[in-house]
């Protein structure tokens, strides 16, 4: 019988983050700050040419530069790649298709870095109505691109375009609305506006909204009538909307055992995006054998991932799992790094002090000075 390495590693915190009820810290509050990480610009088509950048909602970024060409992915000595080795023929690229609409010329020079022009090719266009010309006009002033920052006068630009039913500037009105600092505060307007967006695919609004309904509904009621906006979000990659997913078809009462069954999908998809909450959570999910076979390597390995970003209740299992040899060898010199370093950081551990104390005082030494160099990185 499979025994849940919770129990053997004796932990005294929490195997998960309680989320069935409350949706965790890091997804608390109506419009939810996403832990201080960059905001992703999706790539907008040319009419909702405004890339989403705006706090509080930051998608997290799963790829960053270019993606490597096939030729580029697999190098070796004599600069022949993989097919080239195997004396296949690269395939040909496929025919580019005709773009028959029409060209956005603002939103091309946006998209090259060139502010000035964008907005002086879209502001004519705004002031005759044109909302996706209005959005960028907003965009540009909001951030000051090429132009002095004009809080205010984004505000109305945003404000017209949201009128005119464009996604991007729906969304964003709706963050002014609720704020108040530009406009007179109508929460009322704000959510039907974010209700509105999120229908018409904003996936920003999207998380927003299901934020908004779980505020508005505490308990079962409301994480079920924000489940689809989730799964909406996540699926336009919204980081924490991936992890939110995870959660609830892990949690949730009537929850289609197809839906429950990918539940570590999604929580993979987060944890690999770089969100450590979700890399510690995981790495729970394997060592239990959550939704899934138990694999104690792959436990670990998630473990350690988390581990060195930081998560502090991952630096006190990583040592938990180096003592017990779970997943990875016996180290007391790693297990009294990740020791001290989550004890710094004001997780205390019984356990893991009576492991401390009846170390050599060359392991300890060691171990402090592995912690000194993890600091110093």
């Amino acid at each position: 019988m499979k025994k849940p390495v919770s129990h053997m590693l004796r932990s005294l915190l929490p195997v998960s983050l309680g989320f069935a009820l409350s949706l965790g810290g890091a997804l608390s509050g109506a419009w939810a700050q996403q832990e201080g990480r960059d905001p992703v610009i999706p790539v907008p088509s040319p009419r909702d040419p405004v890339a989403q950048k705006l706090k509080p909602v930051q998608q997290g970024e799963i790829t960053k530069g270019n993606k490597p060409s096939i030729n580029d992915a697999v190098r070796s000595g004599g600069g022949l790649n993989l097919l080239e080795r195997m004396g296949a023929p690269l395939p040909d690229l496929p025919p580019e298709k005709t773009y028959k609409g029409a060209v956005d010329e603002a939103y091309g020079a946006y998209q090259r870095g060139l502010y000035l022009t964008a907005m002086n090719l879209a502001l004519p266009k705004a002031q005759a109505g044109d909302p996706a010309a209005q959005t960028l006009v907003a965009e540009v002033m909001q951030n000051g691109l090429g132009v002095k920052r004009d809080r205010k006068g984004a505000a109305f630009w945003y404000g017209q375009a949201a009128e005119k039913g464009d996604p991007a500037a729906m969304f964003k009105y709706s963050l002014i609305l609720l704020d108040g600092e530009l406009v007179t505060r109508d929460t009322a307007k704000s959510e039907e506006l974010m209700r509105k967006a999120a229908d018409r695919g904003n996936a920003q609004a999207q998380f927003n909204y299901a934020q908004a309904l779980v505020a508005g509904a505490p308990g079962t009621k409301g994480l079920k009538a924000a489940l689809p906006y989730y799964e909406k979000a996540a699926a336009q990659g919204v980081v924490d909307a991936q992890y939110a997913v995870s959660q609830l078809y892990l949690n949730l009462e009537d929850i289609d055992a197809a839906k429950k069954a990918e539940a570590r999908q999604w929580l993979t998809r987060a944890a690999s995006a770089g969100y450590d909450t979700a890399q510690f959570d995981l790495a729970m999910w394997y060592l239990d054998g959550t939704v899934g076979d138990q694999n104690l390597e792959e436990g670990f390995r998630w473990m350690r991932r988390a581990a060195e970003g930081g998560h502090v209740a991952a630096q006190n299992r990583l040592a938990h799992l180096y003592i017990n040899a779970l997943g990875t060898r016996p180290d007391p010199i790693e297990a009294t790094k990740w020791y001290l370093l989550s004890r710094q950081a004001g997780l205390k551990d019984e356990l893991l002090d009576d492991f401390y104390d009846g170390l050599t005082d060359e392991q300890q030494k060691a171990g402090q000075e592995a912690a000194g160099r993890h600091r110093a990185l």
